[in-house]
């Protein structure tokens, strides 16, 4: 009896962390999606070369190891990850209004990482619309 209850229990672990396995991959890999009062924000910050440049620096330093020089989600370190890593110029991306992305690069999603705290509004305002660059760098 002692060794059926020792059997059970471990079955019973087993598929619990097979079900907590696939839930986390499920989350990982499903669509991401700003809430609806980020698609309306506006951003502040014109579009000329000085923000675009601000913009790449911040890009350069914190976002390109994983989304890659051109944007296109073949940094050095996405291979790495458990999912997939977004490729920037896609029209799924360049689709998303600036308040949207704006949200995703300021809140983040493991494993890309919340920048909130480390630039102002105003950078990550700059960094969106480097972001943009790289969708028109494209050929359609």
């Amino acid at each position: 009896m002692k060794k059926f209850k020792i059997r059970k229990a471990s079955m019973l672990a087993g598929i619990a962390t097979v079900v907590i396995a696939l839930s986390l991959a499920f989350q990982q890999n499903k669509e991401w999606k700003a809430p609806d009062s980020a698609k309306d924000k506006k951003n502040p910050i014109t579009s000329d070369d000085a923000s675009i440049a601000a913009g790449k620096k911040i890009y350069e330093k914190d976002c390109i190891n994983c989304h890659g020089k051109k944007g296109k989600g073949d940094g050095k370190d996405a291979a790495n990850q458990d999912v997939t890593v977004a490729d920037l110029t896609s029209s799924k991306v360049q689709s998303q209004t600036d308040g949207e992305i704006f949200w995703k690069v300021s809140e983040g999603r493991k494993p890309m990482p919340s920048n909130k705290k480390d630039h102002s509004d105003e950078q990550l305002w700059q960094t969106v619309n480097y972001l943009r660059t790289l969708g028109k760098s494209v050929k359609k």
